[in-house]
């Protein structure tokens, strides 16, 4: 544990979704704006190991942190918001520490003792965050789940206990809870607050700070009733006002004088907040000046949540353009040859996002027909630069039958294939992989560098020669075809160093037409939009211009 460094729990009751993922980001943004140093740290109570294998329909996106961990979607609210750099040990779930207990246990680290959920795997837990607490001033971190589950106990024992062990003075609870607007009695309930409350208190903590979600602000007399209820002063007790966009959130918290609170409570001297830039880039998403209409084209279209980086990335290269991003989501499971142009022909641009598995594969090839052959600008992400490879091998060099491994295990033509062997960056050794491997352990995870081709559309986004992206894939651009698939109009704009690793792909004569193996959506901020997503925004809006 570093020296004075501050503590910050945020837990959730009543129900799930209220948004403490962002209530933890905007926090954390509103210290930063005093200048300090922060980090955000998610806790999550699921079995899982990490998210990597779950279905996106449960869990939503998996984002990737530059050192190749798989992580719950919230730290991606925690990078948008903050400068915190997130990695492995910020994001830790009960299969986590599970698992480190077991091989602990296992190599006789605990000298043949009883292993018990108290201490040892509360032990276990408050060791992971002291993990994240080197060189910051506050750590943010967010228990997952709602206070009264079962699979959470241990995580708020530990953080209970933890209190002792960093000091009383160091550490605070905020609880982010709900007080619902009944419209048949035309007034709002403190019920579910309260006995969220007393449920917390029952395990021996007690909040010092009530972010309460609702529809409008709270008045006078309502944080009085909730503040004598739940033992806070009602200066301690906050609105957590429903917004248009997630970025007014810490507006809503600062006005509401939230920042004031924390630092009072943790006894931290801090400038003023700074948040001219961040109104303005509110502003400026609320108000903008012209419209684009963008098709996304995946198969878990049904919960947006599974494209929740993606989403955003495409809002930021709104706010770069002045443009408001309209989103039309197609379930590539329904596009066929015959609709397609039905479906596809009012959208100024087209996106195909990653994904895995076969469902729906046909549809994103022919997105990536559609937007090639109408000249409409294209972006295709991991799974969607393979789609667009698949379908000029298919439709400009007759190989009919040419696919992917991944859904094809036998083609003729497989064009994107598994690399059995391959020298990892991360690790700096030769990795190998096959179909037998385990899920989570084949796929390029994380940061890898990739060099830029000059005269093409990555450079004119990027800048500069090299660059670095996150990866999550498992599946490759095969070189055996590169050079046909260049005399047929492919262009190889971007390559690993030693040009093994096809990283982005292009097509000659189109307005805007590129696909990456990468995932860009990963590093992209509303204050800093990423160089891919505002181009491609931009010669959306120039199609929607013509």
């Amino acid at each position: 544990m570093a020296k004075n460094t501050k503590y910050i729990f945020v837990t959730g009751g009543v129900l799930s979704s209220l948004g403490k993922g962002l209530a933890s980001a905007a926090i954390g943004m509103l210290l930063e704006s005093r200048g300090l140093k922060v980090t955000i740290q998610k806790l999550d109570p699921y079995i899982n190991v990490d998210p990597g294998t779950m279905n996106p329909f449960q869990h939503g996106e998996v984002f990737v942190t530059d050192d190749g961990a798989e992580t719950d979607l919230d730290l991606g609210h925690y990078e948008r918001f903050t400068h915190a750099k997130l990695g492995k040990n910020s994001n830790f779930t009960t299969g986590k520490i599970y698992d480190q207990v077991i091989t602990k246990e296992r190599k006789g680290e605990y000298l043949g003792g009883t292993v018990q959920v108290i201490p040892h795997i509360t032990d276990e837990i408050k060791q992971s965050i002291f993990l994240v607490s080197h060189d910051v001033d506050v750590v943010i971190v967010e228990i997952g789940g709602t206070i009264g589950d079962i699979e959470s106990l241990p995580f708020l024992e530990a953080i209970r206990q933890f209190k002792t062990d960093a000091g009383a003075s160091n550490v605070i609870y905020i609880h982010l809870t709900l007080v619902p607007y009944i419209k048949t009695a035309c007034e709002v309930k403190t019920k579910p607050t309260q006995h969220s409350v007393k449920e917390l208190r029952s395990i021996g903590i007690q909040p010092d700070i009530l972010l309460c979600r609702t529809e409008s602000y709270l008045d006078d007399d309502i944080k009085a009733k909730i503040a004598l209820f739940c033992n806070v002063g009602k200066d301690d007790v906050f609105t957590a006002k429903d917004v248009d966009c997630i970025y007014e959130v810490p507006l809503v918290y600062n006005k509401e004088g939230l920042g004031d609170n924390i630092l009072k409570k943790l006894n931290i001297w801090a400038r003023a907040p700074k948040l001219d830039a961040w109104e303005e880039m509110v502003e400026k998403l609320k108000n903008p000046r012209l419209s684009v209409n963008i098709a996304i084209v995946g198969k878990y279209v049904d919960l947006t949540e599974s494209y929740k980086s993606l989403n955003e990335a495409l809002t930021h290269g709104g706010i770069a353009n002045d443009a408001r991003v309209n989103l039309q989501y197609i379930d590539s499971t329904t596009l066929t040859e015959d609709n397609a142009e039905e479906l596809l022909s009012k959208s100024d641009g087209i996106l195909v996002p990653g994904g895995f598995g076969s469902r729906g594969i046909e549809g994103k090839i022919i997105a990536a027909k559609y937007a090639r052959e109408k000249k409409v600008p294209y972006f295709g992400i991991c799974l969607g630069m393979h789609m667009a490879v698949i379908e000029i091998a298919r439709n400009l060099l007759s190989f009919e039958d040419a696919h992917g491994q991944e859904f094809d295990p036998y083609t003729p033509y497989p064009v994107i294939y598994l690399m059995k062997e391959w020298y990892d960056e991360q690790t700096k050794k030769v990795e190998k992989r096959d179909e037998d491997s385990d899920k989570g352990g084949t796929m390029r995870l994380g940061a890898y560098p990739c060099k830029l081709v000059p005269d093409t559309f990555a450079m004119k986004a990027y800048k500069q020669e090299e660059i670095s992206e996150r990866h999550r894939h498992r599946f490759e651009f095969n070189n055996d075809y590169k050079d046909k698939l260049v005399e047929a109009g492919l262009i190889i704009s971007g390559t690993s160093p030693d040009h093994e690793l096809v990283e982005i792909i292009e097509f000659k004569d189109h307005p805007w037409y590129l696909g990456c193996q990468f995932h860009p959506e990963f590093k992209s901020k509303p204050g800093t939009p990423h160089p891919l997503f505002r181009d491609f925004i931009k010669a959306s809006l120039k199609n929607a211009g013509k």
